[in-house]
């Protein structure tokens, strides 16, 4: 519970400082000269992402957990990764822009099982998850009215991901491995800021996913069957240069 508590004020104070510095730099840009005048005039953009993410599950327990007879609690531990991807952006009117940035997540989340020992909640095991996603969201972008070379926006949209090294097919010989399912699916929820530069627009964001879909796979093993529903909670932040 302290690594979580610990990674996720970490976390936070990263998004705070982002924000922070966004902020100021925005108000200092207001006199500026324009760059890239006309970029907003363009009906496609591209570009690429560079991310940090920090993956976490949503667990639901089985109905019956607390008379399990061995598995006094199960928590996640989220962990820290990163992601690459590619933009492709379509403005759609003066506000409003599409975006499908489909990109590499590489993330890794544990889940911590506490063990009864002689009727006491003593013994405990950590199991890694490792996960490589091909994402493929799309998310609809609300901008406000450029001050200088600055913008501020809002995103909403949808994301589907497969994970490429997902082990739910295999044969679970091994009594440390916890499948999970290979499709993903939700919504996301961000903000960032657009920063107009001399030869690129450089973007900085923070993004909130929640999946909609129950990972956990079928597995008579004790560590899938003391869980009813596992669903993805992911942040990130990143950094796209279009």
């Amino acid at each position: 519970m302290q690594i979580k508590l610990h990674s996720k004020l970490k976390l936070l104070t990263v998004l705070i400082f982002v924000l922070f510095i966004g902020t100021n730099s925005a108000f200092a840009q207001i006199n500026a000269v324009k760059n890239l005048p006309k970029y907003d005039n363009q009906k496609y953009h591209f570009g690429f992402l560079i991310g940090f993410n920090f993956a976490d599950f949503k667990i639901t327990h089985i109905p019956d957990f607390a008379t399990a007879d061995s598995i006094f609690r199960v928590e996640p531990l989220g962990q820290s990764g990163f992601n690459l991807g590619i933009v492709t952006n379509m403005r759609l009117a003066e506000n409003w822009d599409l975006r499908f940035v489909p990109d590499l997540q590489f993330s890794q989340r544990d889940l911590e099982y506490t063990f009864y020992v002689n009727g006491s909640p003593e013994s405990t095991e950590i199991k890694a998850i490792e996960s490589t996603y091909l994402n493929f969201p799309i998310d609809l972008k609300f901008k406000s009215n450029r001050v200088g070379n600055y913008r501020a926006y809002v995103t909403a949209g949808v994301k589907y991901g497969i994970d490429m090294v997902s082990q739910k097919k295999v044969e679970n010989l091994d009594s440390e491995l916890v499948k999970l399912e290979r499709q993903d699916y939700g919504y996301s929820i961000g903000v960032g800021f657009d920063f107009y530069l001399q030869m690129f627009k450089f973007s900085p964001e923070i993004k909130m996913f929640t999946g909609l879909r129950n990972l956990k796979a079928d597995d008579p093993l004790i560590y899938s069957t003391s869980i009813d529903k596992l669903n993805s909670k992911t942040f990130l932040l990143s950094f796209t240069f279009e």
